[in-house]
């Protein structure tokens, strides 16, 4: 039996940034383009999800490595954070999980979430708080099956998307 593939699990740095926002921009275009055609990532999107240095000043930006390759990343706001939109009190924000495509199937997104959750926890965080886009039906499973629940008092409902929200409460 194969012990799978060495993946490690680091925080971004500056010379990430670049290849972070890439591996973002061509995920959710991806993404959407397969599975919800109707969505457009517009040019303002794109600079938002490559907007990478920006994120790391006021987030915890994680990048996964599989035999040195970017493999993919997710972002985590502490609570309280600039920039946070987690609507529980002293929770933690889960943004941008993207994973590449020659990267999938192997554990990348799971590596991520538990190193994100552990980090929201060392923090002292009760809660992670996450949006998705309404009608991401495999993302929100995801989600779900990791034991995040639906939470529909942080619904957000904006002139371009909604979002539908999550949370993950602390473990006893």
């Amino acid at each position: 039996m194969s012990a799978g593939p060495d993946i490690r699990v680091r925080l971004a740095r500056p010379e990430d940034d670049a290849a972070v926002g890439e591996l973002l921009v061509d995920a959710f275009v991806r993404t959407y383009a397969r599975k919800m055609p109707e969505v457009v990532v517009t040019a303002e999107r794109k600079a938002q999800l490559r907007a990478v240095a920006a994120k790391r000043a006021e987030a915890h930006v994680l990048v996964a490595e599989v035999h040195g390759q970017l493999a993919g990343t997710v972002a985590l706001w502490a609570p309280g954070s600039a920039g946070s939109e987690a609507w529980r009190p002293n929770a933690a924000d889960l943004r941008h999980l993207a994973v590449s495509l020659a990267h999938r199937k192997l554990g990348v997104s799971a590596r991520l979430l538990d190193a994100a959750e552990a980090q929201a926890w060392a923090w002292g965080a009760d809660a992670v708080c996450l949006h998705v886009r309404r009608g991401a039906h495999g993302v929100r499973r995801l989600y779900v099956a990791r034991g995040y629940l639906p939470e529909p008092a942080g619904d957000l409902d904006r002139p371009e998307v909604s979002l539908e929200a999550l949370v993950l409460e602390r473990p006893l």
